[in-house]
């Protein structure tokens, strides 16, 4: 019987994979400020307890570079261009994966039913445990969000949340670095609120 896998990242095999989240897409999608705050939220989070970022783009040339809001937290991650919708198509990511030690990736980014679905069918195929951070993916259209997330769940992904992500990888408070990542739920929450319309 296969083993099961644990439904929290452990840090010692995890990292953060952050799919095209690019200029040129990120202006069309549904919710786009509900889906900013939390990659931020996710990305800050992660980069506090100096875990491995890896981040993919989309044919950069004609869809841009990272959107500067997350740009600005990962000056120093590696980068691998593709074309492949999957991120697994382009033999630099598997290699950056393998150098960075993300032998369990947490995925966020953009579209959640083409880009992002494809790369966890394909890790997953490989036999890796898939997180997926289902509040920190995003699609043009709800509904295509929606499906990616659920066929990814099927297929066998650990759909999960930035903050369940957030706190799974700290366990327990009191540390300096909780107290950062709890001023950082606390920003998200801010940004989110102001994301809601007017009653």
């Amino acid at each position: 019987m296969t083993p099961q896998p644990c439904p929290l990242p452990s840090r010692d095999r995890t990292g953060l994979v952050v799919i095209d989240v690019q200029e040129k897409l990120v202006p069309f999608l549904d919710r786009k400020e509900h889906f900013l705050a939390t990659i931020e939220f996710l990305v800050r989070t992660v980069r506090l307890l100096e875990l491995p970022v890896l981040v993919t783009e989309q044919y950069p040339k004609g869809l841009g570079p990272t959107e500067a809001v997350v740009r600005e937290w990962l000056t120093d991650s590696p980068r691998v261009e593709k074309i492949t919708f999957s991120a697994c198509g382009e033999p630099a990511f598997e290699e950056a994966l393998g150098r960075l030690g993300i032998v369990e990736p947490i995925l966020c980014g953009i579209e959640a039913h083409i880009c992002v679905l494809q790369t966890a069918l394909d890790l997953l195929g490989s036999g890796r445990v898939v997180y997926l951070a289902s509040d920190a993916v995003a699609s043009r259209h709800a509904h295509d969000r929606e499906a990616g997330v659920e066929t990814a769940r099927r297929a066998g992904a650990v759909v999960t949340t930035a903050e369940t992500v957030a706190f799974g990888l700290f366990e327990r408070a009191g540390s300096e670095e909780f107290k950062a990542m709890q001023k950082l739920v606390r920003q998200k929450d801010e940004a989110l609120a102001r994301t809601l319309p007017l009653r």
